[in-house]
């Protein structure tokens, strides 16, 4: 059974009359009622009372028609999506993210989507959070990636994973041969922050002030490699997620030691509200889901 058959035995179904079901397929009435015998005999069932007007389509009538309807709609779907992708060839996905995502990230997502979606090209604009946030909304990019994500009347966000928080400092620091510190042990540290308005700053502020520790502040920045430049010249700390240090702790320009209170930096994904992505930014969202 082919899917012109399926098609046309899906319109006499709904109309219930051999006749119109044949003009809706551009076929005599003769042509369809033997089409529907053909069924019949093959299926070695009944499908449809013709000696009633309108006809009645039998139990086995219906469940021919639920399945050709499903598969008719599964073609019609697979059609648009592959028409999608031919017209999105040469198409961009438009991605706004806050700075400490990283190149290093960045680069490692956009090979494995360039994989899946050859002849796709991919846009990164590294912003301040707000600014992800209004890109967003003003829909200038198809996603957004920030920390501490929240949703607003014009942005949705969904979460996307945690990052360990851990004490970088330079080797010569007098915490630098510690695998583990607790958070006390920052009490009187001079300490390379955050600007205050960024989210991260304030949640390291509040995590500090819960465990009664004070620090010193004489720097503060709005992206992770000025504080990383920072702390190679300072006899200072910093608390930074572990991904962001990791290149630093491992080529020994600077130190990564565990927090014993655990601290994580959430990252989201944001979307506006509404939005209908287009296959190439729904498969970017999952290459990032399954890179969590």
């Amino acid at each position: 059974m082919d899917l012109d058959q399926l098609q046309l035995f899906r319109d006499i179904a709904q109309t219930r009359s051999i006749s119109r079901g044949a003009a809706m397929n551009r076929l005599t009435q003769s042509a369809a009622s033997q089409a529907v015998q053909e069924m019949e005999r093959r299926l070695g069932v009944q499908l449809l009372d013709r000696s009633r007007r309108p006809l009645n389509v039998l139990p086995a009538g219906q469940l021919l028609y639920d399945f050709a309807r499903d598969v008719l709609r599964r073609r019609q779907d697979l059609l648009a999506q592959l028409e999608e992708l031919k017209t999105e060839r040469n198409s961009v996905v438009r991605v706004a993210a806050i700075y400490s995502v990283g190149l290093s990230e960045m680069t490692r997502l956009e090979e494995e989507f360039r994989r899946r979606m050859p002849g796709v090209r991919i846009e990164v604009s590294y912003l301040r959070p707000e600014k992800v946030y209004q890109a967003v909304a003003e829909d200038r990019v198809d996603l957004g990636l920030v920390s501490y994500p929240s949703s607003t009347r014009e942005v949705s966000a969904s979460p996307w994973r945690e990052e360990p928080m851990v004490v970088a400092c330079n080797p010569g620091h007098r915490l630098a041969r510690r695998r583990s510190v607790s958070v006390s042990e920052l009490s009187g540290e001079t300490l390379i922050g955050f600007d205050e308005d960024l989210p991260i700053s304030r949640e390291i502020e509040r995590f500090l002030r819960e465990h009664g520790v004070r620090v010193q502040v004489p720097l503060r920045f709005d992206n992770i490699q000025s504080m990383k430049e920072a702390l190679r010249i300072e006899q200072a700390v910093a608390i930074l997620p572990l991904p962001m240090l990791a290149p630093d702790a491992e080529e020994g320009r600077l130190v990564a030691v565990q927090l014993e209170e655990p601290l994580t930096r959430p990252l989201g994904v944001l979307q506006r509200r509404k939005k209908v992505l287009t296959a190439a930014a729904r498969t970017f969202l999952e290459v990032l889901r399954q890179a969590a």
